[in-house]
């Protein structure tokens, strides 16, 4: 099994993170091929450069066949609709994918994610994925993308902080850590709290990997049909 895993920034560091954290629980015999675009935004922090990122996530996926599910590791599931047009194998948002898996595992989740500015965003999807009752809140912890790159942030304490009054002030029982770049904390933050601390990149790998052995593909009914000539 061969999985795609797209970063849809540019930011070389932070593929190579998103791609070490899918291989330690990829299963023997999957192969993770991390990449991201050659042109477009390093981070992506709001709505304009999602869409700044879009010709460069898109092209990444058209007209290849050498994989069998895509992974799309930006937590606020950027492009993710137009990339089910343009193939039929499977392909999960990482926002979408720890979610629904927080949902099976408690019944109130709260989300921490880097700028306030992402927000919105979110919401939108969870609202969109019908899972906007079981969050107690999204928190943004104010720290930009590019930061978490960075070994001397403290950016880990600073999440943390946050995960910590998400406990208390929202009752929250798990954690959505809500950005790719923050794929490397999330054992260590849940051992620290004592709950649940999802990490997309992991989650979007496991079920991905079911799709594919169940043979599931993308419907290519309505919404998801491909594109027209």
């Amino acid at each position: 099994m061969r999985l795609l895993v797209i970063n849809p920034n540019t930011t070389a560091a932070m593929t190579e993170k998103i791609g070490a954290a899918a291989r330690r629980v990829a299963s023997p015999g999957t192969e993770i091929v991390a990449v991201n675009p050659a042109h477009g935004p390093a981070a992506i922090e709001g709505y304009y450069d999602e869409a700044m990122s879009l010709a460069g996530l898109l092209g990444l996926i058209r007209g290849r066949d050498d994989f069998d599910a895509v992974i799309i590791a930006c937590f606020d599931d950027t492009g993710l609709d137009a990339a089910r047009c343009v193939t039929e194998k499977p392909v999960l948002g990482i926002g979408e994918a720890a979610f629904h898996m927080a949902a099976m595992l408690a019944n109130r989740f709260s989300v921490v994610t880097t700028l306030g500015r992402s927000v919105p965003a979110i919401e939108h999807n969870l609202t969109r994925y019908g899972l906007m009752a079981r969050c107690g809140r999204v928190r943004a912890s104010e720290i930009p993308v590019l930061e978490l790159e960075d070994p001397a942030s403290d950016a880990c304490a600073r999440i943390g902080a946050e995960l910590g009054r998400a406990i208390i002030d929202d009752r929250a029982e798990a954690i959505v850590l809500g950005c790719a770049g923050m794929t490397d904390l999330a054992q260590r933050l849940s051992e620290t709290h004592g709950l649940p601390v999802l990490d997309g990149v992991v989650c979007a790998v496991a079920q991905a990997e079911a799709l594919v052995r169940l043979g599931l593909t993308t419907s290519r009914l309505g919404g998801y049909a491909p594109p027209r000539r």
